[in-house]
């Protein structure tokens, strides 16, 4: 039997709503009111309202032991007296000098994890009533809502769920407060980008080709006027020398495309934003070919292309006043007869020519001529993001975002976006120290620089084509996906480049 070569995309992937309830919340008509507590404290925020309604009673579960305020303990209660909603989730964030935007989002994905497995479809939230230091009540809303919402999410565009699998949240509802509004709306927005990422990192290999891309990229300009898109094939990034480029997909069945979307929000004269994207749709290694094991997680490759087009759409759907151009490089990287080898020198886009020494390094390669690329957009600023190095996890693990640039102003930014979303990254040195291990004595420069350092080197090999720019790199390898868990991509890093986005706007 002849087994068909693509699979079939189910439609309709769950978007929750949010809401905001003028109701105070023992009042609020919910099938799950959620509130949290912090151990050995005080009762605040809507615990207080609910212990004060029931006459106390969260007080008495509390001493008597019936209710946990440790970290991530959840409880459910049914049928309090004095309160409208149905039951009742408290959640537990543990003591309070432990307290921080970390234990506060992973409380909030806990919450949300736990109602999505449950049999409920509707809640009214208020973990935003935790006080956190330094952070105000409408950041604590939008991260509360983002995260209940990232928490929600349950892959299903290949996969048939059953009766028994978990029902997500159709929707979720906030008690109305001061900025609650713009809160909601950005966590809104941010949502929608961060299931675009997810979505495509998530999606197999034999589906989401370059060529899929770029029918997600031109679905998304369908859907807004203020978006433009463009897509280059094979014949036209050859017109432009973009060898590099060319080189990496020549090996493969599925041609590369070089995506364009263009987003104005501002005036024609103000300089864009570029975000650049690495969309290695599955990576092989090519002749350098990858050991077996734990290669099919190659399909997370395009990781950086899923980042910034979901960032892309989250600035879309907020409305923000600010250009800004994405560019996704996408092709696939396989072993065929005609794939470049060990040995090839290219000359890119740029006119430098690269000795291809391990075809395993083949991101930077197609990245070099979208960097090249971007030159034309005149960019206030270009962010490259890619699943890049072996190596960035080993210097970072899985938690921090690799950052790298020459422009320490546009390096601060990063790094303040990404706490200010809790999508954090740490800044790597890019010194000229470095640039020597890229030599070689046949072509200006080699594709990889060796063990040592080889997250920064590949950044310093990106920083050869980004001379005439303002540049940043970021190095998404370890925190684009969860290795080893059922979890897949995380959609990282949507929230700090969205949040640069909202900063610059």
């Amino acid at each position: 039997m002849k087994m068909p070569v693509h699979g079939q995309i189910r439609k309709g992937t769950l978007k929750m709503k949010f809401n905001l309830n003028t109701q105070s919340p023992h009042e609020a008509a919910t099938p799950c009111l959620v509130i949290g507590i912090i151990e050995d404290a005080a009762l605040n925020g809507a615990a207080a309202q609910v212990d004060d309604a029931s006459g106390g009673e969260i007080s008495r579960l509390i001493e008597r032991g019936d209710i946990d305020d440790s970290r991530g303990s959840k409880t459910m209660l049914h049928g309090l007296k004095g309160v409208t909603a149905e039951r009742i989730l408290v959640m537990g964030f543990g003591a309070a000098d432990k307290l921080d935007e970390s234990r506060f989002e992973r409380t909030c994905m806990d919450a949300g994890k736990y109602l999505r497995d449950h049999p409920v479809t509707e809640a009214h939230l208020c973990l935003a009533d935790i006080e956190l230091s330094d952070r105000d009540h409408a950041w604590r809303m939008r991260q509360e809502a983002l995260a209940v919402h990232r928490a929600n999410y349950l892959y299903s565009a290949t996969k048939k769920h059953h009766e028994h699998t978990p029902h997500p949240l159709k929707s979720v509802s906030f008690t109305d407060a001061e900025g609650a509004a713009g809160a909601i709306e950005q966590a809104r927005g941010l949502a929608v980008g961060f299931l675009r990422a997810r979505e495509l990192g998530n999606l197999p290999p034999n589906l989401c080709t370059p060529e899929y891309l770029a029918g997600q990229a031109t679905e998304i300009a369908g859907r807004f006027d203020s978006v433009d898109v463009e897509i280059l094939g094979p014949r036209e990034m050859a017109d432009l020398g973009m060898n590099a480029l060319l080189a990496v997909g020549q090996g493969s069945a599925n041609p590369p495309r070089l995506i364009v979307l263009s987003y104005k929000g501002a005036a024609g004269d103000k300089a864009p934003v570029v975000l650049v994207g690495k969309g290695i749709t599955f990576d092989t290694g090519g002749i350098s070919l990858k050991p077996g094991a734990n290669m099919d997680q190659m399909k997370f490759d395009m990781c950086g292309a899923a980042g910034v087009i979901g960032a892309f759409e989250a600035c879309a759907e907020l409305g923000l006043e600010i250009n800004l151009v994405m560019i996704v490089a996408a092709a696939e990287n396989m072993p065929g007869g005609k794939a470049y080898r060990p040995g090839d020198v290219l000359t890119s886009m740029s006119g430098q020519t690269i000795e291809v020494l391990n075809t395993d390094a083949e991101g930077r390669l197609v990245l070099c001529d979208a960097l090249t690329y971007s030159q034309r957009f005149n960019a206030s600023a270009v962010i490259d993001v890619a699943t890049l190095t072996g190596a960035c996890v080993v210097a970072l693990g899985h938690h921090a975002s690799g950052l790298m640039s020459k422009h320490d102003d546009l390096a601060e930014e990063l790094l303040a976006a990404g706490q200010q979303s809790h999508d954090r990254a740490w800044r790597l040195p890019i010194w000229e120290d470095y640039q020597s291990q890229l030599k070689t004595p046949f072509a200006d420069m080699k594709n990889v620089g060796g063990m040592p350092a080889g997250a920064i080197t590949a950044g310093c090999f990106l920083s050869r084509f980004a001379k005439e720019l303002r540049w940043a790199h970021l190095d998404i390898a370890g925190s684009a996906w969860k290795w080893g868990e059922t979890e897949g991509a995380t959609g990282r890093p949507v929230g700090l480049l969205t949040q640069f986005l909202i900063n610059q706007a």
